[in-house]
């Protein structure tokens, strides 16, 4: 299976939504442990790296900042 691609400041879609209702989060932490914001709600949550990875579901959107600062 793929692994999917993701950097800091995409924003991705969880299977579940969110309480708020929104279904869109924003990767705002990288590492062991991923962080993600809430757009709806801006509330944070630390979720670790496998647990995040398999409750993904897709990138809706990447971040062309992040991905000019890789190609240097």
């Amino acid at each position: 299976m793929e692994r999917k691609q993701y950097q800091l400041g995409d924003i991705v879609q969880m299977k579940k939504p969110h309480p708020c209702g929104s279904n869109e989060m924003e990767v705002i932490r990288l590492g062991m442990d991923i962080r993600i914001k809430c757009v709806g709600c801006k509330h944070s949550v630390l979720v670790p790296r496998a647990k995040f990875e398999s409750k993904l579901k897709k990138v809706l959107r990447s971040n062309p900042s992040a991905s000019e600062l890789k190609a240097d």
